[in-house]
């Protein structure tokens, strides 16, 4: 099969999809939009959006990401912070009119059905611009921040990512993300490096989602460990669902925390293993599970490094946990400013803020941010709690509210579809945690929030923390 792009309402060899970006790219040249212009592109995944992103990248313009489900005020933030020319947006999503917004549908009628000269998409103007991606942080603990990151320094990374996973040109992608956020943009540009098949799937309808795996043959599934349990879920209730795994030989995850009890499921349920990853905005990705190396994040990608810190900055023996520190060539190239400078990326070693350890193998153990509290005299790390708690099998999130008595109360916030109540978790929670690290409180939840990058919503669990304590 010819490398193709199947989208929810329509299908196009990559040759098709690469003419119409060069229409697009033709347009957006007769709007102003020459190398370097600043430009912000909103909108959710199809595939006009992926034309416009393309186009941009043939173009060499310096293009500031935006999700499309973000607040107007903050999309108003990011353009006079950017400085941006043009801002591009969805008929969905939210734009000021002052900042007069150029919509993608309008776009691509425009393209249509204009002569343009064979050729192929080229992205070497923009690999070579130091600004050529502006991204916004997901926010899951705090200020979102906007990172700068060098268009090269980002398609290079992918290339040390798709040749330590393996992805081969036969494949067909299935990413369940938002191309406006590191891990699904990573997706989609390493189907077009490796000249495989790409599916762009409506991810937040896994049920129809699960639908396209099956049509199209997904290979390779890329999802976060809420979407792979709602997807479990669907196809334990729906068997025909189960046809969407058939063709996948890797069921790949990250953008959140995994828990080991999700993993056995799958396995249990599919013969398959989750392969988990690591990575951040910043740093770009770093290590990954394969196929033949399915342990824990497994091995940093060659040509980047991982150590183990302690609190004072001295390196940790393999299987002490401490913060993870990496070196990678291939990260950001620093932070816009409250007046929208740039804040250079030191290089060298960059601190992470995750606990985590390597094992005598180079195997990576993502344990959870290293975010410390301090109760009856003692130092408590709730991701360390959650972490115990899903070993256990359960689903937990733990949320400190400070107290002048007794330092911290801890809020438990324990996943349970069943609706089992808090007496029963109290009990469950007893029976695992010694008494330093028992709830002052327990809610039981259907499911966590999430926010727009598909990892657990801490703010909102923050807020939720501080009502009930």
């Amino acid at each position: 099969m010819k490398p193709t792009v199947f989208a929810a309402d329509s299908v196009q060899t990559r040759a098709e999809f690469e003419q119409d970006a060069l229409r697009v790219a033709d347009v957006l040249r007769e709007r102003g939009v020459t190398l370097g212009t600043r430009v912000i592109l909103k909108g959710d995944n199809s595939s006009g959006y992926l034309k416009t992103l393309f186009a941009l990248m043939h173009l060499g313009a310096s293009i500031v990401l935006c999700d499309q489900q973000e607040h107007v005020a903050d999309t108003r933030s990011v353009a006079t912070l950017s400085g941006a020319k043009l801002v591009l947006a969805d008929e969905d999503a939210m734009v000021d009119a002052d900042l007069l917004p150029t919509r993608l549908y309008e776009l691509l009628v425009d393209a249509a059905g204009r002569r343009v000269p064979p050729g192929a998409l080229c992205f070497d103007d923009w690999a070579a611009l130091p600004d050529g991606l502006i991204m916004r942080t997901s926010g899951s603990t705090g200020t979102p921040k906007c990172v700068v990151k060098s268009g090269g320094a980002f398609l290079r990374n992918l290339e040390r990512n798709a040749r330590q996973i393996g992805h081969r040109s036969d494949d067909v992608l299935l990413p369940l993300l938002p191309f406006a956020h590191q891990y699904g943009l990573s997706m989609v540009l390493i189907a077009w490096q490796v000249r495989c098949s790409l599916v762009i799937a409506p991810y937040r309808r896994l049920d129809q989602s699960l639908r396209m795996a099956a049509d199209t043959g997904a290979t390779v599934i890329d999802a976060t460990p809420a979407s792979y349990r709602s997807m479990l879920g669907l196809s334990r209730r729906r068997a025909a669902l189960r046809e969407g795994y058939r063709a996948a030989r890797m069921l790949c995850v990250g953008a959140a925390p995994l828990d080991q009890a999700l993993v056995n499921e799958y396995e249990s349920e599919f013969g398959m293993p989750l392969l988990d990853s690591y990575g951040s905005t910043e740093l770009g990705n770093v290590s990954f599970a394969t196929i033949d190396n399915p342990v824990a994040c497994g091995r940093v990608m060659p040509g980047l490094r991982a150590r183990i810190v302690d609190d004072h900055g001295a390196g940790r023996p393999a299987g002490e946990i401490g913060e993870i520190e990496i070196d990678t060539p291939d990260g950001l190239t620093g932070h816009l400013t409250e007046n929208g400078e740039l804040d250079p990326a030191p290089a060298g070693w960059a601190r992470t803020g995750d606990l985590g350890r390597l094992d005598a193998d180079g195997n990576l153990y993502v344990l959870g941010r290293k975010h410390a509290v301090h109760r009856m005299g003692y130092t408590i790390y709730p991701d360390l709690i959650e972490r115990r708690i899903g070993e256990a099998g359960h689903r937990a999130r733990v949320v400190p509210v400070p107290d002048d008595k007794a330092g911290s109360l801890l809020v438990f916030f324990v996943e349970d579809e069943t609706g089992r109540d808090a007496g029963h978790w109290r009990g469950v929670l007893q029976d695992l945690l010694p008494a330093y690290e028992q709830p002052n409180r327990v809610t039981v939840l259907d499911g966590f929030p999430l926010n727009r990058n598909g990892k657990v919503d801490k703010i909102r669990l923050q807020r939720l923390a501080t009502e009930a304590a």
